[in-house]
């Protein structure tokens, strides 16, 4: 056996203290064995969205679901693109739900006038264009007094912020809601002035960038204008209103001002100072920029609105007699502001280079030369501007007025006429004054000027209108009615001109231009009234034609421009045409007033007053009375009463027929008539002249016109000739015969066409009356008319021609059944009984003919005229 080997002995392991484990670099570190585990799991919990909290339904919401309430949230976030993208959303659901802001806009403003001083230039922005496009145009009609209240404390606190881009944006966003609600400067102006003030005054950053300056500018341009500065406001009172009450007005604008007057002080030298700083730009070759151009021109007119306002404030407390330690301070007249004005703001005038220029750059510097043409006629009146700066602001105004602005004699450049017409209707104004105030030689020279201006404005041109008011100042100072003396040779060889202008100024404007018409009308009226027309061939020429364009055998009549006029300006033509007719009066100027009478949409109230005017004239001894005979009976002769021949006036309405129109007339021809003297005498005059109209068978109410004048001048018994009877005579049966035409059988006992019926009948009537003879010829002619249709009838006629006698026998019968209906009539045709029985004897014998044009209905028709003419014919022997 193999021996086992004996164990061995077992090495004891030493004890190790600290076990030392080899770590790789870069490895991290395990934790500890006895850390503790902080770190928690969980599963997220997801719950169900409450229905209550998402349903938007009934909510107005943006492109991406929100509703106004989370947009006007999200616009305070603390992110800038958050906040813009919110007034985005806003923009873009107040454009498709205008109903949210008119319901919560002043919600609205609240939360939103907060980003008027934001950090973020972007959001500024935004918030800008979203009041300027949605929320001031939507505001409109509404009161927005309230809405601007809560914006402008956030203006004035934005208007105060170090940052000079958020000053910016404050003075923007002002003169947007001056835009829209101009009150807005008056309720603030003097803090508002010194914010201005305070700004242009900082003017440091303008030398980088000069639209930052052009914002605070354009805005305080646009603020000063709104100033009471136009002396036609003052005018337009004092025209208006009772003197008390423009007294009571002016005190309250005045005080209401008052602190406005010191404060433009300020502004003024403000503005002065900064427009010196812009001298060296000016003299740069090329000239300036557009930007500086903007401001240049910003800084004039403020200066110039300013300066006009302080006039006319102290014009007007000088109208009221104030004391003067209540008067205001005047700066034009404030020995600091006022060398300012005449050395560093007149004294740089022209600002024309010497250098060449493009025509962009030249139009710049006469637009600026303009305003400060403007600042110095305001200022000449109070200031003693030196000779040779007075002359060059003069050859400037006379250079304007004949379009020919030059920098020399070998160079000109025509001003574009845009901007051209907009300068003279700002020197127009300052023309009289000019020309009343200038030596002769430059009296020449403005009148001239001036008088080319006139000749080549269009009619429609708001210069025509600039001029008239010249002309009108010229000739009548002060608004006196009263004309230059002939003293001043020079004036008065341009007033001819002038006045022989406007009549054809007027025909040019025809009924285009109501206000231009009106204004020469009105002047032509104030120089009748001092007679100082010495209307020349061609001006009689234009008023005819102002009447009445159209000659005799032209046509229709047309009425001239004077029938589409408005109903002030026809007042104005009508009383400066009783002037023109002391002097001036033809036979040509008579026949256009009647073709104008006779326009068809001429209304009854003018044509009344022309009837008024044209007797007015003749009874001042203008006219003579067979030209004003004819003028009368001519109207009621030729008076259109229905526009379609055939078509009678009771089977139309009488605003389509003219019919009360020419019933007016009649009353009012007959009336004065009736008081030129005694009627028979009258009547002797126009006896001949009325029957010839009556023998030309005129329109149906045109006849009863006449047959009332003669009425109205007769007398019983009758002054008429034997031949006037004859005439009547063969005129008033088919007149009589017209009138029972005009009434159909299911309306004869209408009370309106009865009524209607004795308008026509009662001229017979009088006549029958006043001569038994014209009775008994126009029964006899009648009688004969119905024997003749008889004859027609018995013999062989066709249906057509025997239904037309068949009615005309009816008619007849019918007018003797209507004069036997009246009490009067019946006794008076009793004498003719006759004649009645022969119509009878007439119309039986019709009973019983066997003639095949008679009808079965015919015969019946004339069975029951028969019948009732036998009654009326057996009444007359009572």
């Amino acid at each position: 056996m193999v021996r086992s080997k004996a164990p061995g002995k077992k090495q004891q392991k030493k004890g190790i203290d600290f076990k030392k484990i080899k770590r790789k670099l870069g490895r991290k570190l395990p934790p500890p064995k006895n850390a503790t585990n902080t770190e928690i799991k969980s599963q997220a919990i997801v719950l169900p969205e409450q229905s209550v909290g998402a349903d938007k339904s009934g909510f107005a919401t943006s492109k991406k679901g929100l509703t106004l309430d989370e947009l006007l949230k999200q616009t305070s976030h603390h992110n800038a693109k958050v906040r813009k993208n919110a007034l985005h959303g806003i923009k873009d659901l107040l454009e498709h739900n205008p109903a949210e802001l008119q319901s919560l806009k002043y919600a609205i403003v609240d939360k939103l006038r907060e980003r008027l001083s934001d950090d973020d230039k972007s959001v500024r922005d935004t918030f800008y264009l979203l009041f300027d496009s949605k929320i001031f145009p939507s505001c409109v009609e509404d009161n927005q007094g309230p809405m601007v209240s809560r914006l402008m404390p956030y203006i004035f606190k934005a208007m105060a912020e170090s940052s000079v881009e958020v000053r910016l944006m404050a003075f923007k966003f002002f003169h947007l809601v001056v835009k829209h609600y101009p009150p807005t400067f008056s309720l603030y102006a003097d803090k508002i002035l010194e914010n201005y003030k305070d700004i242009i005054q900082k003017n440091h950053f303008y030398v980088q960038d000069r639209s930052k300056l052009n914002v605070a500018l354009s805005g305080l341009a646009h603020c000063l204008s709104l100033l009471p500065c136009d002396e036609s406001d003052t005018e337009s009172h004092k025209e208006n209103e009772p003197l008390l009450a423009y007294e009571q007005d002016a005190a309250n604008e005045s005080a209401r001002f008052a602190h406005v007057s010191g404060r433009l002080k300020e502004i003024v030298g403000v503005l002065i100072n900064c427009f010196q700083d812009f001298i060296p730009l000016i003299h740069t070759p090329g000239g300036f920029d557009e930007k500086s151009f903007s401001c240049l021109h910003h800084i004039l007119c403020s200066i110039g609105h300013a300066i006009k306002f302080s006039i006319r404030m102290h014009v007007q407390r000088q109208a009221m007699w104030l004391p003067a330690a209540e008067d205001v301070t005047l700066m034009i007249l404030d020995q600091d502001i006022a060398p300012l004005i005449s050395k560093k703001l007149l004294g740089s005038f022209p600002l024309n280079p010497e250098n060449n220029l493009s025509g962009k750059v030249d139009e710049r510097y006469f637009i600026l030369n303009s305003v400060l043409t403007e600042i110095f006629l305001e200022v000449s009146d109070w200031s003693h501007l030196h000779t040779d700066l007075c002359n060059r602001f003069l050859v400037f105004i006379e250079y304007t007025l004949l379009d020919k602005v030059t920098r020399s004699d070998r160079q000109r450049k025509l001003i574009p006429k845009p901007i051209h017409e907009k300068t003279l209707l700002a020197l127009l104004p300052s023309i009289p004054k000019l020309i009343l105030r200038m030596d002769s030689d430059w009296r020449e020279n403005l009148l001239q000027a001036f008088t080319s201006t006139f000749n080549d404005c269009k009619p429609e041109s708001p210069l025509t209108l600039a001029c008239i008011s010249v002309v009108r100042n010229v000739i009548i100072p002060n608004g006196d009615i009263h004309y230059l003396s002939e003293s001043d040779p020079t004036v008065n060889n341009y007033l001819g001109v002038w006045v022989n202008k406007l009549p054809s100024l007027l025909n040019q404007l025809g009924d285009k231009h109501p206000l231009s018409s009106q204004a020469v009308l009105k002047l032509l009226l104030d120089l009748g009234r001092v007679g100082c027309l010495n209307a020349s061939p061609t001006f009689e020429e234009d008023i005819i034609k102002f009447f009445n364009p159209c000659h005799q055998g032209e046509g229709d009549v047309s009425g001239g421009a004077f029938a589409s006029l408005p109903r002030e300006a026809q007042d104005l033509a009508l009383a400066f045409l009783y002037y023109f007719t002391i002097n001036n009066f033809s036979s040509p100027l008579l026949e256009s007033i009647v073709s104008c009478c006779l326009h068809p949409h001429l209304e009854p109230a003018v044509l009344c007053r022309i009837v008024e005017v044209v007797h007015d004239a003749y009874s001042a001894g203008y006219i003579q009375i067979t030209d004003h005979f004819s003028f009368l009976t001519t109207l009621v002769a030729r008076f259109k009463v229905v526009p379609e021949e055939g078509q009678f006036s009771m089977e139309c309405k009488e605003q389509e027929t003219h019919r009360g129109t020419l019933k007016a007339l009649t009353e009012l021809v007959c009336l004065r008539l009736s008081k030129m003297g005694d009627g028979s005498l009258v009547l002797q005059i126009l006896e001949k002249v009325l029957l010839e109209q009556i023998s030309l068978k005129p329109a149906f109410d045109n006849g009863c016109a006449i047959l009332r004048i003669i009425c109205t001048l007769d007398s019983k018994p009758t002054s008429l000739s034997e031949s006037s009877i004859t005439t009547l005579s063969e005129y008033l049966p088919g007149y009589l015969i017209d009138i029972v035409k005009c009434i159909p059988e299911d309306k004869e006992n209408s009370s309106l066409y009865i009524q209607t019926c004795l308008y026509y009948l009662i001229p017979c009537y009088f006549m029958f009356e006043r001569s038994s003879k014209l009775t008994e010829e126009v029964l006899k002619r009648m009688q004969s008319i119905v024997s003749e249709n008889t004859k027609a009838l018995e013999s062989d006629q066709d249906r057509e021609s025997g239904r037309n006698s068949l009615n005309l026998i009816q008619c007849v019968v019918s007018v003797v059944l209507l004069m036997h209906n009246d009490v009067k009539v019946r006794k008076i045709i009793s004498s003719s009984k006759s004649e009645i029985d022969l119509i009878l004897q007439d119309v039986i014998s019709l009973q019983s003919s066997g003639s095949t044009s008679l009808t079965v209905e015919g015969k019946h028709m004339m069975k029951m005229a028969g019948e009732r003419l036998k009654i009326a014919s057996n009444s007359l022997l009572t």
